[in-house]
């Protein structure tokens, strides 16, 4: 399996957080060098870890947004 790079452009927020430290965040990720995306995901604390997360495009960021709107 080939390593995957990852660079946090910026830091958005934080949706929760578990007793062991782990966060579910919202950031904005370069994956593997491409164009920076709207990433959902659990992170390690010093995030040397990562859980299973979606990444979704300013498009895609746009959407959510507007269907979230639509039911809150």
């Amino acid at each position: 399996m080939a390593d995957i790079k990852y660079d946090i452009v910026k830091e958005l927020g934080v949706l929760s957080e578990n007793a062991k430290g782990w966060r579910k965040e919202v950031n904005l990720i370069s994956w593997n060098g491409g164009i920076p995306k709207y990433d959902i995901r659990d992170w390690a604390p010093e995030h040397e870890k990562m859980g299973k997360g979606t990444t979704l495009s300013e498009e895609e960021i746009k959407k959510l947004k507007e269907i979230l709107g639509e039911i809150l």
